[in-house]
């Protein structure tokens, strides 16, 4: 797959442009019957399978105090998009400028003067332009006037609900992987480089790969989860603890902390991800180490039992 960044570097040819809009944080299962459904006709009419995400998510540039958390990188939503057969990624800046367009605007200068498409797809709550005056019925119509055909994607449910991103976060913050991994249609992952701690893991006889992570991504609520694990190429079953050690500290910041079942070895730089499967308990503060290391031989034997043996 081909990622473009900024508008500006894309070269249109003879073959005909389909063209997913949205910003599909998490790619999930809406996202990705919208993308598959794109991706479809643009294989039956020898087209290129498109998509155009603006970066970094609007909300940031417009209400950076509310903006939600991001469920997936964007390293890791292009790898999605791939899988799922996208050809070209664009990544287009989001600014104030570019905020200010009409809708009318927009679809001149990105869809037809930039793109040249010749289908788009979109999702049932797309918006667009100032505002978001844009509407998909009105992208519609616009399309109609301009030679571009226009297609709406509905939404999709999963136990009566409509699969969406915000849903998802909610899901994640309280624990409920199970839910989280039905909308997202994988299980949720965190990746990060290993970064130092304070060690305590390996005086204890537990230790942990502090995994360092952007604050701008959304992570699942504190307690202890059952994880699948990966570095350098290697899978391993592990437990996860997501917390501020309180058995420690009256107050530290939220970390998170994998032990990497069965494996011994310096990783301090490497990258880490973490697939998580289940949530075993809460956080809880413990009177003693002893007591701690106890409930963590048993964390970490039910870990075992869920996360299948790599």
């Amino acid at each position: 797959m081909q990622i473009v960044r900024e508008i500006e570097n894309f070269k249109p040819d003879h073959r005909p442009l389909y063209l997913a809009l949205g910003n599909f944080d998490g790619l999930h299962q809406g996202h990705q019957h919208l993308i598959k459904t794109m991706v479809a006709a643009a294989g039956l009419d020898t087209g290129r399978a498109t998509a155009f995400v603006f970066e970094p998510h609007p909300s940031k540039v417009l209400f950076p105090e509310r903006a939600p958390k991001l469920l997936v990188t964007a390293e890791r939503k292009a790898e999605l998009m791939e899988k799922l057969g996208v050809q070209i990624l664009i990544y287009n800046s989001f600014n104030l400028k570019i905020a200010r367009c009409s809708p009318e605007q927009f679809v001149q200068q990105i869809l037809i003067d930039r793109l040249r498409v010749k289908e788009v797809f979109v999702g049932f709550n797309y918006t667009f332009g100032y505002k978001g005056a844009g509407t998909p019925e009105l992208l519609r119509q616009l399309g109609e006037k301009q030679g571009f055909k226009v297609n709406i994607i509905p939404p999709v449910e999963v136990d009566g609900m409509v699969v969406s991103s915000s849903m998802i976060r909610q899901a994640l913050e309280t624990g409920d992987i199970g839910q989280a991994r039905i909308m997202l249609g994988y299980e949720p992952m965190l990746e990060g480089q290993v970064i130092e701690g304070e060690h305590r893991g390996s005086t204890i006889g537990i230790p942990t790969a502090n995994l360092g992570l952007s604050h701008e991504v959304s992570i699942p609520g504190r307690g202890v989860y059952a994880a699948r694990a990966e570095v350098n190429g290697r899978p391993y079953q592990a437990v996860v603890n997501i917390g501020s050690k309180p058995t420690f500290h009256a107050e530290y910041p939220v970390a998170i902390e994998a032990h990497l079942i069965d494996f011994k070895g310096n990783i301090y730089g490497d990258q880490l991800r973490l697939y998580f499967i289940e949530k075993i308990r809460d956080e809880r503060k413990f009177n003693d180490v002893q007591e701690l290391i106890r409930q963590i031989n048993l964390d970490r034997d039910k870990a075992r039992r869920i996360v299948p043996v790599p």
